[in-house]
C-alpha cells in the first residue's frame, strides 16, 4: 500500500509539473498574441489558477453563475482558462455560434476525448458519448424505432397502458389517503417502465405501488450524479486518484455502475432467450441483436445509454412542467379548456393537435431544458461566426439552460413562463391558432444538426399523454408552501430533494366519455 501510494505521490508530482512548464507557455503565447487576437470575455483569469476562483466561489450555483457571464459578454460566449496549464473553454449563448459547432463544421466538434473519458464508466462507447464510425451506426440502427409507426405502437402499447394501470391508480391512492409524492421520482419510474418495454421488450414494473423500491433506479441515479460531479472538478487527477484507491464518491460511483451493469446484461440475456417472432416488430434492443455478432459489452452500452434518455431526460422536462403550473394558473386554465375534450387514452394524432400543451411544453424546457449544458472538443483549430478563437483542443459547451435566459433572445418578459410566445394566428383558419418552432439553434434543447435528438416525436408524446390524464382528474399542490425548488446541475435538469405534492381529485372530470 506504501509504495502504491508513493507511485501515486510522484505520478501527482510529475502531472502538475508537466501542467505549470505547459500553464506558462501558453501565457507566454497568449500574451505575444493578444493585440491581434479578437477580444475575448469571461471571469478574470489569474496566473497558474486560471478562472478557479470564480468558479469555486460560484461552484453551488453553476448554471446561474454561467448565466450571468454569458449574459454580460456582447457575444454571449465566454472562455475560461483551467488552471495548471490546463485547456481553455468556449462556452456560447450565442444561436450563431451554436449552428457552427452543431451542423456547419459539425466535423470539427465532437464529444471528444475528455467528455468520452469522463462518461465512460457509465456510458461506455452508448451512442451519447461515442463519435465517428460508432456514432454513425447506433445512430442508423437506433433510428428505425422512431418511425411513424414505432410512435403509434408506443403511444397505443406503453405510453396508454402505464397510465391507466399504474399512474392513475397510485394518484388516485395518493388522493384518497392525503399522502405526500415525490412528483419527480414518479415520473422518472413512469419513464423507465416506458423505455424499457418499447425499447427493450421488457416492463419493470417499477412504478407498480405493491413492489419494493427498485435497487436498480437508486444505483442508477447515484451514478449519474457522482459522474455529474467530475465534470465540475478543475483537477481531474483528483478524482482519477480516487478511483484507483477505490475511496469516496468513487468507489460509491463503482458499486452503483456494478447493479446497473448487472441489470443491463441481465435484460440482454433475457431478451436474446427469447424468439424473435418477426423482423416488423423488433424492439431496439432486438434491432441491434440482429446485425450480426454483438458482443455483450455493447449492448450493455446501448442500454445505458437509452436508460439515461428514456428515464431522466422526459421526467425532468415534466416535473419542472408541473411546477411551473402550479405557479401560473392561468396557463392551466387554457391547457384544461383545450383538453376538455380530448377522449380517454390519447392517440398519436390526437396528441399533435393540441398546440396550445405543446406551447406550453416548449415553454416549460426553455426556462428548465432537460440538458442544461452540452459540451464537445475542438478537434482542429477554429474561429467561431462571433469572432471568437478557438485552439485545437479547446473544451466548447452551448448552453441551452442559459440561452433561454437571454432577453436578446427571448425579449424582456424572458423570465415569464408564456406560453403564447411560440402562438400565433392561423391566418387560414378563421378563430384558430398555430404553433410556430423556433430556430433549433436558439432552441437547442433537443440538439440540433446531425445529432438532433432522435427521440423528439416520442418525448412529446409521452408528455401530452401523462398531462392530459393528470390534469384532467387531479390538481398538483407543491406540499410545501411556497415552494421554491433549487435547480441541481447533472447529466439532466433535477430539482435538488425532488418535488414533494400533494394530489387532489378535481370536483368535475374534462376527461370526455367514449
Amino acid at each position: 500500500m506504501e509504495e502504491t501510494l508513493a507511485f501515486l505521490l510522484l505520478t501527482v508530482s510529475t502531472f502538475l509539473c508537466s501542467f505549470i512548464i505547459k500553464f506558462l507557455m501558453v501565457s507566454l503565447l497568449s500574451k505575444s498574441s493578444k493585440s491581434s487576437s479578437h477580444p475575448t470575455y469571461g471571469p478574470k483569469c489569474y496566473p497558474i489558477i486560471g478562472s478557479a476562483l470564480s468558479f469555486y466561489a460560484n461552484i453551488h450555483r453553476l448554471p446561474e453563475y454561467n448565466t450571468e457571464i454569458l449574459r454580460e459578454s456582447p457575444t454571449h460566449t465566454v472562455v475560461l482558462i483551467r488552471p495548471i496549464g490546463g485547456s481553455k473553454t468556449v462556452m456560447t449563448a450565442n444561436p450563431d455560434n451554436v449552428e457552427h459547432i452543431l451542423k456547419t463544421k459539425f466535423h470539427a466538434y465532437p464529444k471528444g476525448p475528455t467528455t468520452h473519458f469522463l462518461l465512460y464508466d457509465l456510458l461506455g462507447n452508448g451512442i451519447f458519448n461515442a463519435d465517428g464510425e460508432t456514432w454513425k451506426v447506433q445512430r442508423k440502427i437506433s433510428s428505425h424505432e422512431f418511425n411513424t409507426r414505432s410512435l403509434r405502437k408506443f403511444v397505443n402499447t406503453a405510453v396508454n397502458s402505464e397510465i391507466s394501470s399504474r399512474l392513475l391508480p397510485l394518484l388516485h391512492s395518493a388522493a384518497a389517503g392525503k399522502t405526500t409524492l415525490d412528483l419527480q421520482d414518479v415520473l422518472q419510474r413512469f419513464a423507465f417502465d416506458n423505455i424499457c418495454k418499447v425499447a427493450f421488450g421488457s416492463d419493470p414494473g417499477c412504478l407498480d405501488p405493491a413492489l419494493p423500491p427498485s435497487e436498480f433506479t437508486s444505483a442508477f441515479n447515484l451514478a449519474v450524479s457522482i459522474t455529474s460531479d467530475r465534470f465540475k472538478t478543475l483537477f481531474p487527477v483528483v478524482w482519477m486518484i480516487k478511483r484507483a484507491l477505490g475511496v469516496g464518491p468513487e468507489r460509491k460511483l463503482r458499486d452503483a455502475i456494478r447493479v446497473v451493469d448487472e441489470y443491463a446484461r441481465n435484460l440482454i440475456r433475457e431478451r436474446r432467450s427469447q424468439p424473435i417472432s418477426s423482423t416488423e416488430d423488433l424492439d431496439l434492443l432486438s434491432r441491434f441483436m440482429s446485425t450480426g455478432n454483438v458482443d455483450e459489452d455493447f449492448l450493455r452500452d446501448i442500454v445505458i445509454s437509452f436508460l439515461l434518455a428514456g428515464m431522466d431526460t422526459t421526467s425532468a422536462a415534466l416535473t419542472w412542467f408541473f411546477w411551473l403550473l402550479s405557479e401560473n394558473e392561468r396557463v392551466e386554465e387554457k391547457i384544461l379548456k383545450e383538453i376538455a375534450n380530448v377522449k380517454e387514452g390519447v392517440g398519436f394524432d390526437e396528441a399533435k393537435d393540441l398546440v396550445y400543451l405543446h406551447a406550453a411544453l416548449c415553454e416549460a424546457m426553455r426556462l428548465y431544458p432537460p440538458v442544461p449544458i452540452d459540451s464537445k472538443h475542438a478537434a482542429e483549430d477554429d474561429v467561431l461566426p462571433d469572432g471568437t478563437v478557438v485552439e485545437k483542443g479547446a473544451r466548447v459547451i452551448y448552453h441551452p439552460y442559459g440561452m433561454g435566459r437571454m432577453e436578446s433572445l427571448w425579449g424582456k418578459d424572458w423570465s415569464e413562463f408564456r406560453p403564447e410566445r411560440w402562438l400565433q394566428r392561423d391566418e387560414n383558419v378563421e378563430g384558430k391558432i398555430k404553433f410556430v418552432p423556433e430556430d433549433p439553434y436558439k432552441y437547442p434543447v433537443f440538439q440540433a444538426g446531425p445529432r438532433v435528438c432522435l427521440g423528439k416525436e416520442m418525448a412529446f408524446i409521452q408528455m401530452k399523454s401523462i398531462v392530459i390524464s393528470v390534469l384532467c382528474r387531479f390538481t398538483v399542490v407543491p406540499a410545501v408552501a411556497d415552494f421554491q425548488p433549487v435547480f441541481e446541475l447533472s447529466l439532466t435538469s433535477k430539482m435538488k430533494g425532488g418535488f414533494p405534492v400533494r394530489i387532489e381529485e378535481r370536483k368535475e372530470c374534462a376527461i370526455a366519455e367514449e
